[in-house]
């Protein structure tokens, strides 16, 4: 190979690396931008509707947010209760909440319905299996808030399962292992024609509201700043509105109940 031969080579062979070298770091980067979204477990279907390209961990959200104060890689959190976010906030770990969605709790029971549940006043009898959302869960202290103010508090000597989070909840009931539970209206929708869901009498409804928010410790505050965007934005809202959420709080009648510190206990 003659001299000229071998320096084109080797300019060939350099810009090769250099391509390589270039896709690789234009690849970092497009995995950088993605966020994380550690987000309630009803949102589930939802979110990744708005922002496909987003990495998301679903669960309850109080699990996502100790996991956030413990250092967790999040980018973006959104929660089932405002108190979740607005004590990071006050912590200085995320930034300013924002109001993303509504949404109302129903009883569900097995498509078979075996124990003849038609209402929920039907959970305090003798002999029904409940299945309710662990206390330290958003949905397991709206669903306790709202038996106590509909007189049911004796319902709860009839939970056997306590759950992690609402679709726990949800597929526990959906496969028969317990005769109704109490999860959000949204997640009845996403199981479909496995539940039927029975309403809740609007006076012993919580305000159940989700607030999103940017998480301080993220890789990428500007792209997590534009997903809350997009999110809380008319389109995110469209999304969510097909979804069954509601965007603004549901008529109050009086006397109503809101989920605080004083009720839950948190």
């Amino acid at each position: 190979m003659t001299g000229a031969a071998t320096a084109g080579a080797r300019a060939l062979a350099a810009a090769l690396a250099a391509a390589v070298l270039l896709a690789v770091a234009v690849a970092g980067t497009a995995r950088a931008a993605e966020p994380t979204v550690y987000a309630a477990a009803s949102l589930t279907e939802a979110l990744p509707q708005i922002t496909p390209a987003a990495r998301y961990s679903f669960a309850g959200s109080d699990t996502l947010a100790l996991q956030i104060r413990r250092g967790a890689p999040a980018d973006v959190f959104a929660s089932a209760a405002p108190d979740l976010t607005r004590d990071l906030h006050r912590d200085g770990l995320v930034e300013a909440p924002r109001p993303l969605a509504y949404n109302r709790l129903v009883v569900v029971v097995p498509r078979s319905n075996p124990a003849g549940i038609d209402s929920v006043y039907d959970l305090g009898r003798d002999g029904v299996a409940v299945v309710l959302a662990d206390t330290s869960v958003p949905v397991g202290a709206y669903s306790r808030a709202a038996l106590t103010d509909l007189g049911l508090t004796h319902a709860l000597d009839n939970v056997v399962s306590r759950e992690p989070d609402v679709r726990d909840v949800l597929g526990k009931v959906a496969l028969g292992q317990a005769d109704a539970g109490l999860v959000y209206s949204t997640d009845a929708r996403v199981a479909g024609s496995r539940v039927t869901a029975l309403p809740i009498p609007a006076f012993a409804q919580p305000e159940i509201r989700y607030e999103i928010a940017v998480v301080a410790s993220g890789g990428d505050r500007s792209e997590a700043r534009d997903l809350v965007a997009r999110a809380t934005g008319p389109a995110g809202r469209a999304v969510l509105a097909r979804a069954g959420f509601l965007l603004r709080p549901p008529p109050a009648p009086a006397p109503r109940r809101s989920l605080t510190r004083d009720v839950i206990g948190w």
